[in-house]
């Protein structure tokens, strides 16, 4: 498992099939430069192609920041709108891993931060975390997937009052709102990442990544044709080895070993 990172200011390490990336920003909030989400773009599709890659964790650096969204100052540097709708996006960046992503969100979320974290599957929040679309408070609306995450996330209501007003929701209202699974303490929120990382790598991962497809799935199919998809998905993950190897170690009351197959 060998992934790169063509910018200085996203790191990667990897350990133990679980890659975390890390925004590297932190005098800017980990605000996203085109550079850094061209970074982000090569590091997934390295990482869809490893098969040794089962988990990723995304955080940012320092104690701040998790991730403000896009580097305001290189808004202007696009010549037209045109070429800004067509710019290669770390949201679409990220929608394209097949592997389960943990958000370990450890400040702000903010504008495309939000969007960014909206996008991965798991979202754990240190409990200095807050969360904004502020956006409209700039004249202009999210493009990342703001509103459709956000809806399905914590409501049409909430989701509302987030977009429409641009105001922080603290660690705590985003718990109770379904914003995030959990909220840990600053110094536990990695390590409780990187535990709930290494359980999802143990399991098939095959499995996993078929589960990341399948929930996409519901939120995007009408009922009976996400049911219908979904067990389609079943027969492909039960005709496969770790499968097989899933059932023997069941019977014979062992840790199943998994190799995507």
């Amino acid at each position: 498992m060998t992934i790169t990172s063509t910018s200085e200011q996203v790191l990667v390490d990897t350990d133990a099939h679980v890659l975390t990336i890390t925004l590297n920003r932190p005098e800017k909030l980990n605000s996203v430069t085109q550079s850094m989400s061209d970074a982000l773009v090569a590091i997934i599709e390295e990482a869809n192609a490893d098969a040794e890659v089962r988990v990723i964790i995304l955080t940012g650096s320092g104690q701040r920041s998790f991730c403000a969204g896009s580097d305001i100052a290189s808004l202007d540097a696009y010549a037209t709108p045109w070429e800004f709708r067509n710019r290669t996006d770390y949201c679409d960046a990220l929608r394209a891993s097949r592997k389960p992503i943990i958000a370990a969100i450890n400040g702000y979320a903010f504008g495309g931060g939000l969007e960014t974290s909206l996008t991965c599957d798991i979202r754990l929040a240190s409990a200095t975390a807050s969360f904004a679309a502020p956006e409209i408070k700039l004249g202009w609306i999210g493009g990342g997937g703001m509103a459709t995450f956000l809806a399905h996330s914590i409501g049409a209501s909430n989701a509302a009052v987030m977009l429409m007003t641009g105001d922080p929701v603290d660690a705590q209202r985003a718990l109770a709102w379904g914003l995030v699974s959990e909220v840990l303490e600053p110094d536990a929120l990695l390590p409780r990442a990187r535990e709930l990382a290494a359980t999802i790598a143990s399991r098939p991962p095959i499995a996993a990544e078929t589960a990341k497809s399948n929930l996409r799935a519901a939120f995007n199919m009408p009922q009976d044709e996400a049911i219908r998809y979904e067990r389609d998905l079943q027969t492909v993950t039960f005709a496969t080895e770790d499968a097989a190897e899933g059932r023997a170690a069941f019977a014979e009351k062992r840790p199943g070993v998994f190799r995507r197959r």
